[in-house]
């Protein structure tokens, strides 16, 4: 099991070594010379497309459901649970389909590619979490400063079975905390980033996947207009405020993906 690990390991760098020093003129990857296959004619074009397809599928499945219920009720949570799993699931298919129109060749599994592997796991969850916590530094220090618990009583509360049994069983913490990173990772960054890598090469393709990611917020606009949460302008000028956030922080789990290789240590 170790040995065959470590060749996943090696030959998914690989794919993304060769991806980023092995392009054409035009940004088109040549992976025949390293990988043993010509690419389609129309990789860059095929890939935005996946990626663009993929996105609007996990958007779409959040409004398949009709309902005059706001998005926090948990009736509208729990049905979007099932459509949004639904579409995580099959989004894996949409990375094979790519591979197949485009003709990239590479050794590396498709799980391997998308992040899902054992070896080295610890250290790609520790170190992201170690250095997200410090580029949230100071948010997490302001919630200590107003937390009206000690460091023992909150000690206590993280180790009551109690407390963690009010977090699962309410449908808003569920979707915040773990649905939605769970499948967020898995479209956005585990999924597409293998669909982009060949045909910008790494370092581009680290700023272009959070752009999908940043985009597909925008549907929020959507439910704020219908139950008027505010303004037109006060609306949209907070989804553009969302989208830069989120672009950017989708560049920086992007980064620790390509470093790592891992997409679960993004989740934590």
């Amino acid at each position: 099991m170790r040995t065959r690990s470590r060749y996943c390991l090696t030959n998914c760098f690989e794919y993304y070594k060769v991806a980023g020093s092995h392009r054409k003129k035009r940004g088109t990857l040549a992976m025949a010379a390293a990988q043993g296959g010509e690419p389609g004619p129309w990789l860059c074009g095929v890939s935005v497309m996946c990626c663009l397809t993929l996105a609007c599928s996990y958007v779409g499945s959040l409004y398949v459901w009709k309902s005059e219920l706001p998005r926090d009720h948990p009736a509208v949570i729990k049905k979007r649970f099932t459509s949004v799993l639904i579409v995580s699931l099959l989004s894996p298919l949409f990375l094979s389909l790519w591979k197949e129109l485009t003709g990239v060749k590479t050794d590396a599994p498709l799980l391997c590619l998308m992040g899902f592997r054992i070896e080295g796991i610890i250290a790609a969850i520790v170190l992201p979490l170690l250095l997200t916590m410090v580029l949230f530094l100071g948010p997490l220090v302001q919630l200590s400063l107003d937390c009206p618990w000690d460091f023992l009583d909150g000690l206590k509360v993280a180790f009551d079975p109690r407390f963690w049994m009010l977090c699962v069983t309410d449908m808003r913490w569920l979707r915040n905390q773990v649905i939605a990173p769970l499948t967020e990772e898995l479209v956005f960054r585990a999924c597409m980033l293998p669909m982009l890598v060949p045909c910008t090469g790494p370092g581009p393709a680290i700023f272009t996947c959070p752009l999908f990611f940043g985009i597909a917020h925008f549907h929020h606009v959507i439910e704020q207009l219908k139950f008027r949460q505010g303004t037109v302008f006060s609306i949209f000028l907070s989804a553009v405020f969302q989208f830069s956030y989120t672009a950017v922080f989708g560049a920086y789990t992007a980064f620790i993906f390509m470093r790592t290789g891992f997409s679960r240590g993004l989740v934590f």
